[in-house]
């Protein structure tokens, strides 16, 4: 992307937060300790609007997902376990996010290219967002996360506001659906096997 999120959300959100009241539930702010503990566990991939090509193109193959984030304070790494159901497939990936503190970033390497993403905490711990490139007209999103696959009423209002905060409509959304999910025998046996794991540490133990 052609702007990294260090340029494109610190510059851009204060902004909009002054001129519009539907920006007042975004907050961006340097990612501490406590950031990573409100992240931490399983979230539901939601939403997302993409003006990018090849992000736009991805998050429509995607019918369900869910995903781990497991941090480490000391590395500013997150570990990442996404559980992705595409097509009639349920597709596992394990990687490492790289966190940014100071800019209030994480980034993967993706595409050919380390692809930054602005962690945009609400009011509501429940829910989060990440912004790309907010100020690139040509590859701005807004991806949407929930800690349940239910989304009421008012966490769905707080996304379509920041997507009308962003310019962007929101006709532009590609949602997923949790019923289409095939993943959840995998997250039980892989949830099976770790207890294993501990059982027999604690044997040696």
């Amino acid at each position: 992307m052609a702007l990294s999120w260090a340029l494109a959300a610190l510059s851009l959100l204060p902004l909009l937060d002054a001129q519009s009241p539907v920006c007042a539930n975004l907050t961006v702010e340097p990612i501490t300790n406590a950031t990573l503990d409100q992240i931490s566990g399983k979230w539901f991939y939601i939403a997302s609007a993409f003006n990018n090509p090849e992000f736009n193109q991805s998050s429509r193959t995607i019918h369900a997902a869910f995903f781990y984030f497991a941090p480490n304070h000391t590395d500013d790494k997150i570990l990442l376990k996404e559980y992705l159901t595409i097509g009639d497939k349920c597709v596992y990936n394990s990687s490492y996010l790289k966190v940014q503190r100071e800019n209030g970033t994480v980034s993967k390497y993706e595409y050919g290219k380390e692809q930054f993403a602005e962690l945009l905490l609400t009011k509501d711990p429940k829910i989060f967002m990440l912004g790309f490139a907010l100020k690139d007209e040509q590859n701005k999103g807004l991806s949407f996360y929930t800690d349940k696959p239910e989304v009421t009423e008012e966490q769905m209002r707080v996304f379509h506001e920041a997507i009308t905060c962003i310019g962007m409509q929101k006709s532009e959304i590609s949602y997923t659906d949790a019923k289409k999910d095939l993943c959840g025998p995998l997250d039980k046996q892989h949830k099976e096997e770790r207890q294993k794991e501990k059982e027999g540490d604690t044997a040696l133990g």
